[in-house]
């Protein structure tokens, strides 16, 4: 990780201010995530527990299922109430953006294969062989940390540890590649946070927002997979997620 600059001088601002703004993804600006802010207090807190209550909220209060499309507003995934890695991110670098913390996004693609089980058997050709996905970076205590734990709610991931549950080291599917199950690297502490790393296939590095990744390198799905995606598939998805959660007493999106 590199370092960065005291956050206390005057060059810090102006050389992360970019990673600040708003974009049309980002759009922190939006009254639903303003009130969500203001109502939470999380402007009073310190940039530690900022990074926390934001990456908190993201991970367990929006739950895990899949929207329409990676690309869409961060306002749209809080009002869905559930997103995956690409839209949960999206939310979370927005709440992040509108604290004043800055925060960029890693593009990857992950192997098909950690998503079996989440996607049913019956429907898992429509998933590309290797799948877009991405994680946030945040400037913490002057170093760059990587947050992807936040992509399972605890409901969902503690019904996948109950399911298998002789399962103590290296899992790879529904929804999981980590090499360790029953201990994953999931809660806020000021370091890097895990649970799809270990599927990831190609590294597309850094950019400055999710638009710009977007722009240069598309979403999943397109033409008639993409028309069935949204109006059917994604919902026979959510049912099977909901299903698995549900072993954990939790609740599902619609």
């Amino acid at each position: 990780m590199n370092a960065i600059p005291d956050r206390r001088t005057g060059k810090f601002e102006d050389q992360y201010k970019h990673l600040t703004q708003k974009t049309p993804i980002l759009d922190y600006g939006n009254k639903l995530i303003q009130k969500l802010i203001v109502e939470r207090g999380w402007n009073k807190l310190t940039d530690h527990e900022k990074i926390g209550a934001a990456y908190d909220y993201v991970r367990n209060e929006i739950l895990f299922g899949y929207n329409k499309g990676d690309d869409i507003s961060a306002s749209q995934v809080l009002e869905d109430g559930y997103g995956q890695c690409n839209t949960k991110g999206n939310l979370l670098m927005a709440l992040l953006r509108g604290l004043g913390v800055p925060c960029r996004f890693h593009g990857f693609t992950i192997d098909q294969k950690l998503q079996k089980g989440a996607i049913p058997g019956y429907i898992f050709w429509l998933a590309p062989k290797y799948i877009i996905h991405s994680w946030v970076e945040v400037l913490h205590r002057g170093q760059w940390v990587n947050l992807e734990g936040f992509i399972l709610d605890k409901a969902y991931l503690n019904s996948i540890k109950a399911k298998f549950p002789d399962v103590n080291g290296s899992f790879c599917g529904f929804g999981v590649a980590t090499k360790c199950l029953s201990s994953p690297e999931v809660e806020w502490m000021g370091k890097d946070t895990y649970i799809q790393k270990e599927g990831i296939h190609d590294d597309y590095g850094v950019y400055d927002s999710p638009d710009d990744f977007y722009t240069e390198k598309g979403t999943n799905l397109s033409g008639v997979k993409k028309w069935l995606y949204e109006r059917f598939i994604r919902h026979l998805i959510n049912s099977n997620v909901s299903k698995l959660r549900k072993k954990s007493h939790g609740a599902g999106p619609g």
